[in-house]
């Protein structure tokens, strides 16, 4: 095979996706079952940590497994019926969002997972928004139909009027006297029915891959299996979903205008194996990236990727600290050297890793749409473009307005060097945004975040990663904007002082920013200074020694 065709065959093997969801719908158990039907785990983990249960694999943070949510994007490569499966799990709750909208900036598509009781939630239409602003195809699996839930034909009419994206439900639920007893998959006309009697034998049920039967659905097994009344129900739905007439539209799916939709129960593996096949054949094997000198096609021979995601500390051994690189084009080589475009440098990467959670395995080799993990000295930062040696850049990253905000206080000031190089890091990785006063107290700082939670995460890791015990004083500012001058300007920063009913300080990046306590204040800075840009999202210049 040449060099091209291989390249071609590899991309064409990847799927690199994430999956979106409101705190509890179930994200971490469909995670772990993909793992399960992966053949990566043999035995999945239960989710909460308690006493006695196996913590969730794709958790790795201590504070995770305490609580029992996921704090931080988990990245996973399984393999799946001949595919390179890359999965992030991010995040569900909402505090934690901006590394969610990170982490959707380096997939090729998402799986929306809904609660059959709760349908669209309010975490689910936002992190749903940032997928429709970039066109990337969306799956919506419909979770947790065991369970008492609403009916299927409300659910597939709420999303298409909340989220405002058609749907085409591809398995539809099937039961017996209320009780979820399988799916219908409308493609391949056929009915997949679980068994479950056997499921409750186990005593490890849910643990395990559900046993099945499958079976067309003018099958006479269906009646005796479902019963009279279930029978009739599966008939009157599979003839009122043919009536609407609709065929599958996979360019309009591609484009991220239409959802495939299907139910299942995670917790008990029911509907996930028809999932699975069927994601595996719709969704698309990685595309081409936009840079700022055009279009770079995935089977590109250079390799070219960027950065979404720094963590610190994944090894509490060795205190490492790892740069996430989602590879845009080519192959990867263990040992290459690439271009750090930002910065202008040649560096090599000598000891590159696969992820399967906290586990982390040496690679030497990977290709487009595979994330690896590089070790960072501390010259990377989020939205870094890595290429083999061509001059381009891939869209920077946005970091996201804050909504709540602390002075950070030291309660030991003889740590202050750890302080002050665990903030610095943990606010590089973009668990926190750190902010220092153009005016004020020297040393003195301030974080925000967009959600509290983010705050308490940040006070446990400083003590728990870097022995800083430290106080988060509440201050009363609501609103943050980061400050440029419009066209070709200068940025006058005593003006801003002058005129903004706010604080002016610089992020990590040194940009200014200006710090509001309501909204209001917002336009009135933008009355008062029609030359200055007030972003929402970090665009702005650099201010250095109180010059722009």
């Amino acid at each position: 095979m040449s060099d091209i065709k291989h390249l071609q065959h590899e991309i064409g093997r990847r799927r690199t996706f994430a999956i979106i969801s409101h705190p509890d719908a179930g994200k971490t158990t469909l995670t772990e079952k993909l793992l399960l039907f992966g053949g990566v785990i043999q035995l999945a983990g239960a989710v909460k940590a308690k006493r006695g249960r196996a913590n969730a694999v794709s958790d790795w943070m201590e504070m995770e497994r305490e609580r029992g949510i996921s704090i931080t994007t988990s990245v996973m490569q399984f393999p799946y019926e001949g595919l390179e499966m890359n999965l992030l799990d991010t995040p569900g709750h909402a505090d934690f969002s901006e590394d969610t909208y990170r982490t959707l900036h380096a997939v090729d598509g998402a799986v929306m997972l809904l609660d059959c009781a709760k349908g669209v939630e309010s975490q689910t239409s936002k992190l749903f928004r940032v997928c429709k602003h970039r066109s990337i195809p969306i799956f919506t699996f419909v979770n947790k139909m065991d369970r008492p839930g609403r009916d299927p034909f409300d659910l597939v009419g709420e999303v298409e009027s909340v989220l405002g994206i058609g749907v085409f439900p591809i398995t539809w639920p099937i039961f017996r006297s209320g009780t979820f007893r399988g799916v219908y998959h409308r493609l391949d006309k056929r009915v997949y029915l679980f068994d479950q009697e056997l499921a409750k034998s186990s005593a490890k049920s849910g643990a395990e891959i559900a046993p099945f039967k499958i079976s067309g659905v003018d099958d006479p097994m269906l009646r005796t299996e479902l019963g009279e009344e279930g029978y009739a129900q599966l008939q009157e739905d599979v003839e009122l979903l043919e009536v609407a007439g609709d065929e599958f539209d996979r360019e309009r799916f591609l484009a991220g205008e239409v959802s495939p939709m299907f139910f299942g129960s995670a917790i008990n593996n029911f509907g996930l194996k028809a999932f699975l096949n069927t994601f595996c054949e719709l969704m698309p094997s990685p595309g081409p990236h936009e840079a700022n000198t055009g279009t770079i096609a995935a089977d590109k021979d250079e390799f070219s990727g960027f950065i979404f995601k720094i963590q610190a500390n994944m090894n509490r051994a060795h205190r490492d600290r790892l740069a996430f690189v989602r590879i845009c084009s080519g192959r990867f080589r263990r040992g290459i050297k690439v271009h750090h475009v930002r910065t202008g440098r040649d560096i090599r990467l000598a000891n590159p890793t696969l992820f399967l959670a906290k586990e982390r395995s040496l690679v030497d080799e990977a290709y487009a749409g595979d994330v690896i993990g590089v070790f960072d000295t501390g010259i990377f930062e989020i939205g870094d473009t890595l290429t083999e040696g061509s001059k381009f850049e891939f869209a920077r990253i946005p970091n996201f307005a804050p909504e709540y905000f602390s002075r950070l206080v030291s309660l030991d000031p003889l740590r202050r060097k750890q302080l002050t190089r665990g903030i610095e890091q943990l606010a590089q990785e973009g668990t926190v945004q750190l902010y220092r006063p153009l005016r004020g107290l020297a040393g003195e700082m301030i974080l925000g975040a967009v959600g509290e939670l983010q705050m308490e995460v940040t006070k446990y890791r400083l003590q728990d990663e870097y022995g800083v015990k430290v106080r988060l004083d509440r201050l009363k500012y609501q609103v943050a904007r980061w400050v440029r001058p419009k066209e070709d300007k200068t940025l006058d920063v005593e003006a801003l002082h002058r005129e903004c009913p706010g604080l002016v300080v610089l992020d990590v990046k040194e940009r200014p920013v200006v710090l509001f306590e309501r909204e209001w204040a917002v336009g009135f800075s933008e009355e008062r200074l029609p030359d200055v840009i007030f972003d929402e999202t970090a665009q702005g210049v650099v201010v250095r020694d109180g010059q722009s």
